[in-house]
């Protein structure tokens, strides 16, 4: 793969090109800073809402189903997403058609209409996508762990929105939202796999170039205050229980990130690591069970999950605080800490294999802090890491005091759980 280059158009909007010469297919991806952090109590839901309009009609394809049939005509791959702290729109296709899909994307993206039939058919759509996740356990306690963390500010709020919002939104609030977050400033523009520079970077222009230069309202800061374990349940009767554990953490631009993502491996990254041995393994009591971090903005995550033996959650829970006190309390041994880092690195490589994939690497990282690490430079910060950093970093993390709980599972007492949540 050559060298990425970034261009920054006179009107401030963002282009990365990523280039993979030996590839057969190229992706565009449209990156926005808007998503569920930037929204208000009376608008939580409308970044997510948005995006869906954004596919029913636009001034050149007005008529529903236009732009669906034309980007399946073309054998391309496409989707939109909504994030807490962007959204995103791509599509994927035979590198020799990467400009129809170009203009396709970048057409939703700039001139959507916002038909009023449109929207109520849609409203539709996603009260059953909101239905589909309350139904979705594993899913739900992690919404239920996300609002005990970060209560009634728009960190805790769930990006698809509530009934109650979602069933007032309407074209005033999309045309309102999107004039004050869809701005050239807040908006990357990524194009990987195979293509001609040139031809690209002309079209990107044509498209985006005579757009004003606008500046969106700044991320209202979340609050973070927390003193003592937190605890959480959604009485279900259920054979299996769903928990989700975690620790307040580091945001993206804190460098001690990577010193807890190698914790989080060793901890729950795959099938060798120590929870899913003992959770799994040796007590037989979950099907899924693992760790992760999640940095952001103004704010850091490490997260454990787990499906678990409703019989035996509170000696699952039990058992994962011990596993994180070893973390806090003992050095990982050194072929522990190679095999982790091994994980990584495979991963990491073979998370980059496709344009897509090339795509939202370095557009996530762009849209979020204005910069890129390549791969070889993330590879480098995971080796640096040393046995004695993840210790401090988990002597940082692992505490009582930023620790959070929720489970979905026939359980009605807080107190079966919060005596046993200690460090």
């Amino acid at each position: 793969m050559k060298d990425i280059k970034k261009i920054i158009l006179p009107n401030g909007l963002r282009v990365l090109l990523v280039p993979q010469p030996s590839n057969l297919a190229a992706t565009v991806l449209i990156l926005v800073e808007a998503g569920s952090e930037y929204e208000t109590k009376q608008t939580n839901g409308v970044s997510h809402f948005l995006e869906h309009m954004m596919f029913k009609g636009t001034t050149n394809r007005p008529k529903p189903g236009m732009i669906a049939h034309e980007l399946a005509a073309l054998g391309a791959q496409s989707n939109a997403f909504t994030d807490q702290e962007y959204t995103g729109y791509w599509a994927k296709v035979q590198a020799e058609k990467l400009p129809q899909i170009l203009d396709i994307v970048s057409d939703l993206y700039l001139n959507p209409i916002f038909d009023a039939p449109e929207i109520e058919k849609e409203r539709g759509v996603i009260m059953q996508e909101i239905n589909m996740y309350e139904d979705d356990l594993p899913a739900k306690a992690q919404r239920i762990f996300g609002a005990l963390v970060y209560g009634d500010q728009p960190a805790g709020w769930d990006v698809a929105g509530e009934k109650k919002i979602v069933a007032k939104l309407g074209r005033e609030a999309f045309t309102a939202y999107r004039e004050a977050r869809y701005v050239t400033p807040g908006t990357v523009v990524v194009v990987a796999g195979k293509f001609d520079e040139k031809t690209v970077l002309a079209q990107v222009r044509r498209a985006f170039g005579t757009l004003p230069r606008r500046a969106a309202p700044p991320k209202k800061r979340t609050v973070e205050r927390q003193s003592a374990p937190r605890v959480a349940l959604h009485f279900k009767k259920t054979d299996q229980a769903h928990l989700v554990m975690g620790f307040r953490a580091f945001t993206i631009f804190d460098d001690r990130r990577f010193a807890l993502r190698v914790l989080a491996d060793v901890l729950g990254g795959g099938m060798s690591s120590r929870l899913f041995m003992r959770v799994r393994e040796e007590m037989g009591a979950a099907y899924y069970v693992g760790a992760g971090t999640d940095a952001s903005l103004d704010h850091g995550m490490l997260g454990i999950s787990a499906g678990v033996d409703r019989a035996k959650a509170v000696a699952v829970t039990k058992a994962i605080l011990e596993e994180c006190a070893r973390l806090r309390d003992e050095l990982i041994p050194a072929k522990e800490l190679r095999k982790s880092k091994d994980h990584m690195l495979g991963n990491l490589v073979l998370g980059l294999e496709t344009s897509d994939d090339l795509a939202s690497f370095y557009g996530g990282q762009e849209i979020l802090t204005k910069s890129v690490m390549s791969p070889k430079e993330r590879a480098a910060r995971i080796e640096r890491v040393t046995a004695e950093d993840i210790r401090k970093a988990a002597r940082t993390v692992i505490r009582a005091q930023g620790l959070n709980f929720a489970l979905v599972g026939p359980y009605r007492s807080k107190e079966t759980f919060a005596r046993i949540l200690t460090l």
